[in-house]
């Protein structure tokens, strides 16, 4: 009777060892998605990033209006005996630490006419701000403050950054101090939103709002990626009130690295110049999908588009190899090579191609 017991329990044993062994082997250790969330933490890139970011606060004195319905005689005198009236207009922004010796890149309506910059750090310190210098034809600004152990933010690549990546917005919304809001690059080389000169925006769904302007736009490693410069929406363009939902859009990276190089090196914006205008044109191609040319219908006077032999209404197709389909593209394009730069382009005149070499001028009044 035992042999029997033994023999019917013995393979029930085994079966209740084998699943115990399945279970844990297969399905409660290989499993990962059980014990770990689906989406991964920005923690590490949010921590790297967040030292560099700084909150600015500014305070523009502003002399008071009188209504004219008080000007009585004694009224006039107590104002006389207490001076000239003034009020202390304060705003907020945010800004981003690009240098160990205390540079740092804002938006430059963030500090326009202020009287005093304020910055707090993220680690609680706070120091008064100079302004190095501005460049409102990309909206920014240096600012400097005299404090040590800073932490200057790494840059991304931005020829590396393309629609669909992951970004994270860092600022000061509302002055609710560090925030971060998570979004995905949703255009690249955005222009003629004539919103400055010189454009060329990262367009992502980061949430920002008041107070964001000047923060950092960052990747998942924690890099910079671009300026957090302002929220377009409908109606804004005509000057009507919005609300703080929009399109965010950053100015690239590496646009505020070479603003902070050359304010710091000579005080303005070194920028190329062609001196030429153009107008965009539009044609069909072969394959009949719509095209662009630009179309010289300006030539500055001695300037080096003219010294190259450039012509009146010559259609410019490609500059250094690059196609060209965009105007103010091209225009930004030119802006950002350096004095000297020998640029080749390439035109088609009334139908037969020619290739010239233009000397990169210095424009005029930047920065």
């Amino acid at each position: 009777m035992k042999q029997d017991l033994a023999a019917l329990l013995w393979p029930a044993l085994v079966g209740v060892l084998a699943a115990a062994i399945i279970l844990d082997k297969w399905v409660l250790e290989g499993d990962d998605s059980i014990l770990e969330p689906a989406q991964g933490s920005y923690r590490e890139a949010v921590s790297r990033a967040t030292p560099s970011v700084v909150n600015i606060y500014t305070a523009k004195l502003i002399d008071t209006r009188v209504d004219p319905r008080l000007n009585s005689p004694l009224q006039r005198r107590l104002r006389a005996s207490r001076g000239v009236g003034q009020r202390i207009e304060r705003s907020l922004g945010s800004g981003v630490i690009l240098s160990d010796d205390g540079h740092i890149v804002t938006n430059n309506h963030v500090i326009a006419g202020a009287d005093a910059i304020q910055i707090l750090l993220a680690d609680g310190r706070s120091a008064s701000a100079s302004v190095v210098g501005t460049d409102p034809e990309t909206d920014l600004a240096i600012l400097r403050i005299e404090l040590t152990d800073l932490t200057p933010i790494a840059l991304a690549d931005a020829s590396d950054v393309a629609v669909g990546d992951v970004v994270l917005a860092i600022g000061n919304p509302y002055g609710f101090g560090h925030s971060v809001s998570q979004g995905i690059v949703s255009g690249v080389g955005r222009f003629g939103l004539q919103l400055s000169t010189y454009e060329g925006y990262i367009q992502t769904d980061a949430t920002v709002h008041l107070g964001s302007s000047g923060g950092a736009l960052i990747d998942t490693q924690g890099r910079l990626v671009g300026i957090n410069t302002l929220i377009y929406t409908a109606g804004a363009e005509r000057g009507e009130e919005t609300p703080g939902i929009g399109i965010n859009l950053a100015t690239p990276s590496d646009l505020a690295a070479t603003v902070l190089k050359d304010i710091v090196a000579y005080g303005r914006v070194i920028r190329g110049w062609l001196g030429v205008s153009v107008e965009v044109l539009f044609s069909e191609g072969n394959d009949g999908i719509p095209t662009q040319q630009l179309v010289v219908t300006n030539l500055a006077a001695g300037g080096p588009a003219e010294r190259a032999g450039i012509r009146l209404n010559d259609v410019i197709v490609a500059m250094d190899g690059e196609a060209v389909v965009d105007g103010r593209a091209a225009m930004f394009q030119i802006a950002q090579l350096r004095p000297g730069h020998l640029l080749r382009v390439k035109l088609d005149r009334g139908g037969t191609p020619v290739e010239l070499e233009a000397v990169v001028g210095t424009r005029a009044n930047s920065g």
